[in-house]
Formats: structure tokens, C-alpha cells, sequence
């Protein structure tokens, strides 16, 4: 069954116009700003056993910020000789001056006594040299790189906020995907640039397609495992950050699988059989009673929720033409079912909602073409296509900034997760090691 695994799916779906990177794309993304022009001055270290440290810290926060999509980056090359550690030792117009010509300077210092880590760390606006700082902070914790890692995000993340009307930044966020590194299929997690990989799951069988709650405390996600009468089979297994266990889920007859969150946490959408169709279903978070909100013959599946609206959900049917499935709309309680014309015939599959609720990626393999990964507008039935003529690209899944996709691709030679900036440009690969596969994006950190 196609929706147990997240397999390719036949379309054909006459009707709308491709697009090109047109304005209502670069709005919808929060892309369409003018960029703040940022230099990140090299941190001060007060010792030298604080110093590699303090490059650690710039080198982390020029990479964020270089990556937002919002911010023209300065580069180092450019820097005056003089770098200020403090506001006392700032020196405006030699950074508002060619070739810097920065409107914002972030700079600061880094100390590390013993066990005792402590950073200041300011952004001013250098083109209003009498305004206080925009931002003015110290971080203390204890001296490891993953601490200085983690206070590199934070700040990347207070700056990309004020320069972006306080849209929260994605560094500190993480993806969950699987991979077969080990061996088994097992669910995994990283941090968004691709650092501190680590396994979560150890089922020793097959994890599919996680997906992260609302709050990030828990994953669910596909898995086989025996459910009733002890047949093995697609179940529903939900994975608790908190405790670092499966939490109790119910086993019901049948393929179940293609979980997916409503935006408060408190339900969850999937795709069952056990009542012999392959249907849609909402239960609680706990699994608890169950009901079937579609009805229509074939192979209903793939359920992602408008995270803005909280009621339009978006999912997969054959129910039109046998074995040929389609997009389709729908209320959250299966009401007002609406199906999508696009353009042209093809396989298209793993449809997820953009956080804005404006827009829907999606893999899609026309006709005589590669699997590539496209975005339509809610509204108007636009595409735009992001990735090309590199090797298979499937299963997208958004930031919550809505400016960058994480999906799995072939580019490389073996299916990989990869990131984008929601335009299609600055491909990122994170994993390297085994095949690994099925993004999923946390929320912001709270």
C-alpha cells in the first residue's frame, strides 16, 4: 500500500499554470524584504584558552546568519583593522565606510575561567551611532563547545528576530529524520546546520516519516511492530523527548500510518485500515477515540495540517480514478472535500503546509522528469518548481521561519538529507554517513 510507506503516487492533474518566482512567492515566504547589511565582528578572547572558543562562537554566528535568507552578510575580508570587544572600543565609521558598509555590527568577548564560561555580546545600529544597542546580552554557562554552540544560536537567533520584525530564528530548532546508519531504520535527530546527530529509536525493524508534536516534546512517526493478535504491521508509535521512550499508543488491525498533528497538539490525523478501507481518522493525542472523518472509496492518505487555520488539512486520494490518486482539501472533520487541479501528469506526493498556512510543498515527478520538490499557492493554484535535474528530491518539510525546506535527495549518490532556502537556492547537505531520509522540522525553542 503506497501510504504505509510513503511511496510514489500517480497524478494526473489537469488545470493551473507553472510559475516563476513571482511576488506573491517572496511574500508568502517572508523573503521579499530589503536585506539589513550585518557584519560579525571576530569575539575577543580575554585569555588565550578562551580564544579558539570566541572563534567557535563568530565562525557559529556568521554561518546562522549567513544562512537566514534575510541578511546581506559582510565578510570578514572586508573588516577594518581595528575590532571593537566592547562599545568603548567601537570605531563607527570604519565600519560604515567602504568596503564593510555595514548598517549593523554584532561583536563582543568571550571569557572562559575554569569551569566558567561568560560572554557579552552587543548588535548596534552603526548608521545611528548615538542609539543604544539593539541588542545587549551576557551568556554564562560552563565552558564546553556545545555550550558555546548552543549561546552562538541564541544570539543568531535574538538578532535575526529584531532585523526581522520578530519572526523567531530556526538555529536553535532541530530535525528529526530516519536513517539505516545502524543498521535498522531508526528515528534520528540533529541540530538544523547538521551537527550532534544522535539515534533516538532502537525498534530493530522499520521507522517511517516522524513527525515533531507542536511543542517538539514528542515525535510521532510510522513504525512496524506487533499490534493485535501479534501480526506485525504499519502502527502508529509516538516517541517522548521528555522520557526518551515510546509513550502507549493503541494497535488497531490493519496498515496505520501517516500520523500528523493538529496545530494545538491535542489530536492527531492519520491513515487506517482497520476498517478495511484505507481511510482517514482523528483520535486524541493519546490514540484514544478514534473517527473516521473520510468515507470515499480507494486510498485516502497523507494528511497534513494548516497549521495557521487549525481546520483545512490537505491530503491524497485515488478516490476519482482508481489507482491514479490526487490532491485534495478538506475541513479537519472531513467536511468540504475539494479537490486540486494542477497541471500535467505525474507522481506527486508528501504535501506539508508552509507555516503561514499561505503555501504547500511537494514532490512531484512529471511525466518524463526527475522527483522534484515544488511549492503552490493555497489561493491561486501557482507553482514554482525548486529543485532541478539533480538526482530524486521527496519529502519536504518546512521551517518555522517558512524560508527554508529540509527534503531527502540522490545528489550525492544515495538518498541524504539536504536543506534549502525556501526559493530553491543554497542546497545544504547535513548527513553523510548511511542512507537517511524523511526530514521532519521542530518548532522554534520556546
Amino acid at each position: 500500500m503506497f501510504a504505509a510507506c510513503g511511496a510514489a503516487i500517480l497524478f494526473f492533474l489537469p488545470g493551473a499554470t507553472f510559475a516563476q518566482k513571482q511576488d506573491w512567492f517572496q511574500t508568502g515566504t517572508g523573503m521579499g524584504v530589503q536585506k539589513a547589511r550585518v557584519a560579525v565582528a571576530d569575539f575577543a578572547g580575554t585569555n588565550p584558552s578562551a580564544q579558539p572558543l570566541a572563534k567557535e562562537f563568530s565562525d557559529v554566528v556568521r554561518a546562522d546568519l549567513d544562512y537566514s535568507g534575510i541578511l546581506d552578510l559582510v565578510s570578514p575580508s572586508m573588516f577594518p583593522m581595528q575590532v571593537p570587544s566592547r562599545p568603548s572600543e567601537l570605531n563607527v565609521q570604519a565600519w560604515t565606510d567602504p568596503p564593510a558598509s555595514a548598517q549593523k555590527l554584532a561583536f563582543g568577548n568571550l571569557d572562559a575561567s575554569g569551569d566558567n564560561l561568560a560572554i557579552q555580546a552587543w548588535l548596534y545600529d552603526v548608521q545611528s551611532p548615538s542609539s543604544a544597542p539593539m541588542i545587549a546580552k551576557i551568556y554564562r554557562g560552563q565552558v564546553t563547545d556545545a555550550q558555546v554552540r548552543l549561546f552562538a544560536h541564541q544570539f543568531a537567533n535574538e538578532i535575526i528576530m529584531k532585523l526581522s520584525g520578530g519572526l523567531p530564528g530556526i538555529s536553535t530548532t532541530q530535525i528529526a529524520f530516519v536513517s539505516r546508519r545502524s543498521g535498522n531504520a531508526e528515528i534520528w535527530v540533529m541540530d538544523y546546520d547538521g551537527a550532534n546527530q544522535k539515534q533516538l529509536t532502537s525498534l530493530h525493524s522499520i521507522a517511517l516519516m516522524p513527525r515533531w508534536s507542536p511543542d517538539d516534546s514528542r515525535i510521532a512517526f510510522s513504525c512496524y511492530v506487533p499490534g493485535r493478535n501479534n501480526v506485525v504491521s504499519a502502527q502508529i508509535c509516538i516517541y517522548s523527548m521528555v522520557t526518551g521512550k515510546l509513550l502507549a499508543w493503541p494497535r488497531w488491525t490493519g496498515t496505520n500510518s501517516s500520523p500528523s498533528w493538529s496545530p494545538d497538539g491535542s489530536k492527531i490525523m492519520f491513515m487506517s485500515s482497520m476498517q478495511g478501507n484505507p481511510d482517514l481518522y482523528i483520535s486524541d493525542a493519546s490514540g484514544a477515540r478514534p473517527k473516521r472523518i473520510t468515507f470515499a472509496a480507494g486510498v485516502n492518505t497523507s494528511p497534513t495540517w494548516n497549521p495557521k487555520t487549525g481546520d483545512q488539512v490537505a491530503f491524497i486520494s485515488d478516490r476519482a480514478s482508481p489507482g491514479s490518486p490526487q490532491l485534495y482539501m478538506m475541513n479537519a472533520d472531513g467536511s468540504n472535500t475539494e479537490k486540486i487541479d494542477l497541471p500535467g501528469a505525474g507522481y506527486l506526493a508528501d504535501p506539508t503546509w508552509s507555516p503561514n498556512g499561505q503555501l504547500l510543498a511537494f514532490s512531484w515527478q512529471q511525466t518524463s522528469g526527475n522527483y522534484d520538490i515544488y511549492v503552490m499557492d493555497v489561493v491561486t493554484h501557482q507553482l514554482i518548481q525548486l529543485t532541478r535535474d539533480a538526482g530524486r528530491n521527496e519529502r519536504p518539510s518546512w521551517a518555522p521561519d517558512g524560508r527554508h525546506l529540509a527534503f531527502q535527495s540522490t545528489r550525492s549518490g544515495q538518498v541524504e538529507i539536504w536543506t534549502m532556502l525556501a526559493d530553491g537556492t543554497e542546497a545544504r547537505q547535513l548527513t553523510k554517513q548511511g542512507a537517511n531520509e524523511s526530514p521532519s522540522w521542530s518548532a522554534p525553542a520556546q
